[in-house]
C-alpha cells in the first residue's frame, strides 16, 4: 500500500517549516477544533468585535468578521460547521432545510436542523414555497428556542426545487415572495429572518432588485446576493457589479455578497468594489476550513498564514471524519466524508491512484492508516488556494412550474410545493 500512497514532491523543495504538522487533534493554525466555542468567537452575540474589524449587525447579532457559511445541502451539517468555527469567526448557517418537514415533525427533518450545544448564534435556512408552511415553520423554531437566526433560500437552483416554484423560482413572483417573508419574519418574532437569492432564473429574467425591494419592505433583517443566475448554477464568474448594484437599491438594512470567494483578499476586494456589508462563504471553504483564519487575517489586515502542509490537513481531515463519526455513526460519516476527500487534497500532489484509493474508506482505522502513509510535509502547489472547488455545473436551462413566468402576478403557491417530495432537507 505503501506504493500506492506515495507522494509525489512538486517541484520546488518541501520542507516543514512554519507549517510543520501540528499534533493529531489540532488545526493547521495550531488551535483545537474541539476546544473552539461560539461563545467567545468573533461571530457571537455575546462576543466583542476585535479594534478595526467590520462588524456585520443582522438585527441583534453582531457578526464580525462580516463573514457568513453559507447554507449548502448536505455539506453545512453540524460537524463541518464544527470545524469551520474553529478556525474563525462569522455566522455559520445550517444546510437547507424543508420548512414542511419541520410542521409535520418529520423526524429526519429536525435531525438534519439540529445544532452543536456550544453553537452561537444558531443560524438555520428554510425553503418553501407555501407561507403558511414557512411561517409556521419559523414560529415553531422560535417558539422552542432553537434558532437565533432564520435565512429564506430564494437562490437554490436545483430542478427538483425549481421545477415545484421554489428556490430562485420564487423571485420571478413577487407577490407570492412577499407573503411568503411577511410570513416568515411574522413567524420569527424578535429572531432576525435574512434572505438569500440569484440575479434572476436566467439573462431574460432577471428578479435581483425587485426580490431585495421585497425582502426589505417586509421587514427582512439583511439580504444576501449570489451574482449568479439561476441557469448559470456555478459555471462562468460571479457578476459582482449587480451587488452594487443592489446596495444602491437597498438601503436600510444590509446587503452581503456571495460568488467566487477563493481566499481573505477576494473578500475584502468585493467589499471594496461593491459597497457589500459582508460576504457569503460557500465554496471556497469545501476542503479549505481553514479559509475562515484566512478572513479573520484579511479583514483585520494581517498578512495570510502560509497554506498549510499536507500532514496538518489529515490532521483536520479525521478531526472532520470524527465529528461526523459522533453525528451520525462510523459507517454513513466514512460513505459522507468520501465527497469531502479530493477536496482537502486539492493542490497537494499525491497522485490520483492515492486519491482513488482514499475515495474507497470503509472504516476510521482504515482511513488513518492510508493517510499515516503520505508525507505529512509535502506542501501545496503554487495556486492552489485559488483553485475554485466543488460543483462547476452549468449553464442549464430551468426547470418551472408551468406558466410560471406567464402570471408574475399570481400570490397563490403551485399547486405542487416545493417541498412536497422533499421532506428532510
Amino acid at each position: 500500500m505503501a506504493t500506492v500512497l506515495a507522494t509525489e514532491t512538486p517541484s520546488g523543495e518541501s520542507s516543514p517549516e512554519m507549517n510543520e504538522s501540528p499534533r493529531r487533534g489540532t488545526s493547521p493554525t495550531g488551535t483545537s477544533p474541539d476546544g473552539a466555542s461560539p461563545a467567545t468567537a468573533a461571530g457571537s452575540m455575546n462576543s466583542s468585535p476585535a479594534p478595526g474589524v467590520p462588524v456585520l449587525r443582522i438585527g441583534p447579532i453582531e457578526v464580525s468578521p462580516p463573514v457568513v457559511l453559507a447554507p449548502m445541502a448536505g455539506i453545512t451539517n453540524p460537524a463541518f460547521r464544527r470545524v469551520c468555527r474553529s478556525y474563525g469567526g462569522g455566522l455559520f448557517v445550517s444546510e437547507m432545510i424543508t420548512a414542511r418537514g419541520l410542521v409535520e415533525d418529520s423526524a429526519k427533518t429536525w435531525s438534519r436542523a439540529r445544532f452543536d450545544t456550544d453553537e452561537s448564534p444558531r443560524s438555520i435556512q428554510l425553503y418553501g414555497s407555501d407561507p403558511w408552511s414557512v411561517g409556521e415553520a419559523a414560529r415553531r423554531l422560535v417558539e422552542q428556542g432553537h434558532v437565533d437566526h432564520i435565512d429564506i433560500n430564494l437562490g437554490c437552483p436545483v430542478r427538483k426545487i425549481t421545477r415545484h416554484g421554489g428556490g430562485a423560482a420564487l423571485c420571478a413572483r413577487p407577490r407570492l415572495l412577499e407573503r411568503i417573508l411577511r410570513s416568515a419574519v411574522a413567524g420569527a418574532g424578535a429572531v432576525p429572518v435574512t434572505v438569500k437569492f440569484r440575479i434572476g432564473i436566467d439573462d431574460d429574467v432577471i428578479t435581483y432588485l425587485d426580490a431585495g425591494r421585497v425582502a426589505e419592505d417586509a421587514g427582512c433583517a439583511a439580504v444576501a446576493l449570489h451574482g449568479r443566475t439561476a441557469a448559470q448554477l456555478y459555471s462562468g464568474d460571479a457578476n459582482w457589479e449587480a451587488i452594487a448594484t443592489l446596495k444602491q437599491a437597498v438601503t436600510t438594512i444590509p446587503v452581503l455578497g456571495n460568488g467566487d470567494i477563493w481566499t481573505g483578499d477576494d473578500a475584502v476586494r468585493m467589499q471594496r468594489e461593491t459597497g457589500c456589508d459582508g460576504v457569503v462563504v460557500g465554496r471556497g471553504c469545501l476542503g479549505r476550513p481553514w479559509l475562515f483564519a484566512e478572513l479573520d487575517d484579511a479583514f483585520a489586515g494581517r498578512p495570510a498564514s502560509p497554506s498549510p502542509v499536507l500532514g496538518a490537513v489529515i490532521d483536520t481531515m479525521l478531526t472532520h471524519v470524527g465529528h461526523l463519526t459522533d453525528l451520525i455513526g462510523e459507517n454513513r460519516a466514512l460513505r459522507d466524508f468520501r465527497k469531502h476527500v479530493p477536496w482537502y487534497l486539492t493542490g497537494y500532489p499525491i497522485g490520483g491512484a492515492a486519491r482513488r484509493v482514499l475515495g474507497t474508506i470503509a472504516t476510521r482505522a482504515q482511513f488513518e492508516d492510508l493517510l499515516g502513509e503520505l508525507d505529512p510535509h509535502v506542501r501545496p502547489m503554487p495556486g492552489s488556494a485559488v483553485k475554485p472547488r466543488g460543483t462547476h455545473r452549468g449553464p442549464q436551462v430551468v426547470a418551472l412550474p408551468d406558466g410560471w413566468l406567464a402570471d408574475r402576478d399570481c400570490a397563490n403557491p403551485p399547486n405542487r410545493l416545493a417541498d412536497a417530495d422533499t421532506s428532510g432537507g
